[in-house]
């Protein structure tokens, strides 16, 4: 009888242990950040240029949950920097502004040495760790040249859908995860380590407008598991010329 129930004990471990079903192998990294590509715009995707975008945001404050500052008017100005290598570092130019009807919530810019805020010009130090903080997004764009590496991480469900997760490894092996929607290939997900914490953004409600670009509409940022702001852009402009004076420093 001993030997009958020990049988049976091996046996149910054994379906344990061993998946009925072998899982599908996973499509290659390499494969997944293509499709991205081309499906968010291809070419145009890749090297735009320029970038503008105009929406509103919501601000909560993590101690407490609740909603801290709304902008009614939230824009974002950007020119890009071709071969980037540093996937958490200022590059190219950017300005942002916030605000609730004339009074300005915040605003921030990087005219590709100088940082600067609605309070003057930002130490360096303070300003490389902001922009540690922020920037990882582009990093993307590069992540198909050489000197970069492409790993699969286990996948996940983001907003009740399916998504594919891969580990992106800049030159310097600074990592940044991308999540990508397994049905249209776009990214809805990205997360790295940062000096504010965990830093995690989704993405969702695309729209592709007449060029081919496919924009997310909202993108909600999170530090450590608590929702900082989310973002609605209403208008979205690419590759248009930028007035160079939107990208100047305040004089000391």
């Amino acid at each position: 009888m001993r030997g009958i129930m020990a049988a049976a004990i091996i046996a149910l471990a054994g379906l344990w242990t061993g998946p009925l079903h072998a899982e599908p192998s996973p499509p290659e990294p390499r494969a997944i950040v293509e499709r991205a590509v081309a499906a968010h715009g291809g070419a145009l995707w890749l090297d735009p240029g320029t970038l503008e975008l105009a929406g509103t945001a919501t601000f909560y404050d993590p101690a407490t949950g609740a909603v801290r500052s709304q902008a009614d008017d939230y824009r974002m100005w950007r020119t890009f920097e071709e071969g980037r290598t540093a996937a958490h570092e200022a590059s190219g130019k950017v300005r942002i502004i916030a605000k609730a009807g004339e009074k300005v919530i915040f605003e921030v810019g990087y005219d590709g040495q100088t940082t600067w805020t609605e309070r003057g010009i930002m130490p360096r130090a303070e300003a490389d760790a902001y922009w540690a903080s922020n920037f990882g997004f582009g990093i993307i764009r590069s992540a198909l040249e050489e000197g970069f590496a492409l790993h699969n991480a286990p996948p996940r469900d983001i907003a009740g859908r399916r998504t594919t997760i891969i580990r992106i490894l800049d030159p310097g092996g600074a990592q940044t995860l991308f999540g990508f929607d397994a049905e249209s290939g776009f990214v809805t997900y990205m997360a790295f380590t940062t000096p504010r914490g965990f830093h995690e953004r989704f993405y969702g409600d695309f729209v592709r407008l007449e060029n081919g670009w496919v924009q997310a509409r909202r993108v909600t940022l999170a530090y450590d598991g608590l929702i900082a702001n989310s973002v609605f852009w209403r208008e979205t402009r690419v590759g248009a010329p930028l007035d160079p004076s939107l990208f100047l420093p305040p004089v000391p």
